[in-house]
């Protein structure tokens, strides 16, 4: 990303983001409210236009990319109560490839079949989807995902109102996902799951504030900085650093 701008009407919503991205890691977008994460994710996909500045995934751009990059929305964006089987909803990141009029090939049942064994789906594949567990449902929509044949996957505050468990099986799925050399990159919010499950972050405030492993990119003094908090305000500055999974 170089000098990347996106404005929503009036509204700045990222302002100047240059940083490069590593493959083959775990990358978390992280910020307060408002900050910009979302929108950056959108615009990796093309879906905002830039104001300013240029994205590329490795020497081309996204658009001549976008096979690779596969995209998992909020819980909040998601009906869940919609009347597809598990199977069904993981057909769904096929079509994509397919273009218009085309039937499903071998190929795409191989795809769709082995998305749902590495997630661990095959026993639900005829389940209905609202049946299913919170942690169960965002695995089909992972699955979704994997199907589609990316190998960059961009999630929305994919541990958000997930339980302990859940939360484990998705830290496990992503790192599971680093080790074959995929790319994820993610909005989350908390930063001590942060340090401990990823390989790298960006910490914004519609400016970037911050990016680089936790370790660098995660200090005091730009946390206080991207959550506006005083020098002193060694309370809230805990509250960030919510008590971590044992995982």
């Amino acid at each position: 990303m170089r000098d990347l701008t996106v404005r929503h009407r009036r509204v700045t919503a990222l302002r100047g983001v240059t940083a490069d991205l590593p493959c083959g890691r775990a990358i978390a977008i992280c910020g307060p409210n408002g900050a910009g994460k979302s929108t950056l994710l959108r615009a990796l996909l093309g879906w905002h236009p830039l104001a300013s500045g240029e994205i590329r995934i490795g020497d081309a751009h996204p658009r001549h990319a976008l096979p690779r990059l596969a995209y998992l929305p909020q819980r909040q964006a998601i009906d869940w109560d919609f009347p597809l089987t598990v199977r069904g909803v993981v057909a769904l990141g096929r079509y994509p490839a397919l273009g218009l009029f085309r039937r499903f090939s071998a190929t795409d049942h191989t795809r769709i079949t082995e998305a749902l064994a590495e997630l661990d789906l095959t026993a639900l594949a005829d389940r209905p989807l609202r049946t299913l567990s919170g942690g169960q449902q965002q695995r089909v929509f992972l699955a979704r995902a994997l199907a589609q044949g990316a190998d960059i996957f961009l999630l929305d505050e994919p541990f958000s109102g997930l339980d302990l468990r859940a939360t484990g099986e998705l830290v496990r799925i992503i790192r599971s996902w680093v080790a074959r050399g995929r790319t994820v990159i993610a909005v989350v919010h908390d930063l001590a799951l942060v340090r401990r499950h990823f390989d790298y972050a960006l910490l914004l405030d519609t400016d970037l504030v911050s990016c680089g492993p936790p370790v660098d990119a995660l200090t005091d003094d730009f946390i206080r900085r991207a959550y506006h908090l005083p020098s002193e305000s060694d309370e809230a500055l805990q509250s960030l650093r919510t008590v971590d999974f044992p995982l």
